[in-house]
C-alpha cells in the first residue's frame, strides 16, 4: 500500500508526495486528464492556491484545500492529471488512484469539449482498480479478531467472489483473524 502512496525512491525528483492526512468530515478527490481545470476549481472552492498553467502536468503532488459548509470541514485534494492506462502505473496514476481511493466522494473534471471520451476513459481507469462509481458500499460484515483465524460465510450464493479470494485479499493487508459475512453478492 505504502508502494502506491509514494513515489520510488529512484525517482531523484524530491516533492511533497501523494500521502495527505485525512481531515475534516468528509474527502473529496477532484480527478480527470491533465490541462480540465482541476486546480482553478480547487483555488475558487478553497483559500488554497494550486499553481495553475497552459500547460500539461503542472500540478505533480498532491494539493489539499479546505470548504467549510454548514459547519463542516471538508477536504478537497486536488490531484495530478491521469493519462489512460494510469491503472497500469502510466504517468504515476497508480499513486493518483491510490489517493481516490481513500476519498468519500470522487469529482471527475472533465474538458466540456472532450467529455464522453474523458469520462468513460476515466470510469474504465477507476473501476478497474476497485473504485465503485455511483454505487452504494456493498452489505459486507466486517470484524477483525484477536485469534482463531478467518470465519467466512455468506447469506447468498456468491457468483463475483470465494472464500479463497476474500482471504487472499485480507493476507494482503495482513489481516489473519476476522469474521467476513456476505449479505449479498
Amino acid at each position: 500500500r505504502s508502494q502506491l502512496l509514494e513515489p520510488s525512491k529512484s525517482s531523484g525528483a524530491k516533492g511533497e508526495g501523494f500521502d495527505v492526512m485525512k481531515s475534516g468530515d468528509a474527502r473529496v478527490a477532484l480527478i480527470g486528464f491533465p490541462s480540465v481545470g482541476k486546480p482553478t476549481f480547487l483555488s475558487l472552492m478553497t483559500s488554497t492556491e494550486s499553481e495553475a498553467a497552459s500547460y500539461e502536468f503542472t500540478t505533480l503532488t498532491c494539493i489539499p484545500g479546505v470548504i467549510e459548509y454548514k459547519g463542516a470541514n471538508i477536504q478537497l485534494l486536488d490531484l495530478p492529471g491521469i493519462i489512460e492506462g494510469a491503472a497500469q502505473g502510466k504517468g504515476r496514476g497508480r499513486q493518483v488512484i491510490a489517493v481516490a481511493r481513500t476519498a468519500d466522494v470522487v469529482i471527475m473534471m472533465l474538458d466540456a469539449t472532450k467529455g464522453d471520451v474523458q469520462r468513460e476513459l476515466l470510469e474504465k481507469e477507476l473501476e478497474s482498480v476497485g473504485i465503485r462509481l455511483n454505487r452504494c458500499k456493498p452489505n459486507i460484515y466486517f470484524k477483525p479478531k484477536k485469534g482463531g483465524g478467518l470465519s467466512f460465510n455468506s447469506t447468498v450464493p456468491l457468483t463475483h467472489c470465494s472464500e479463497k479470494l476474500v482471504q487472499l485479499i485480507l493476507h494482503e493487508y495482513k489481516i489473519f483473524n476476522a469474521e467476513v459475512l456476505f449479505r449479498e453478492d
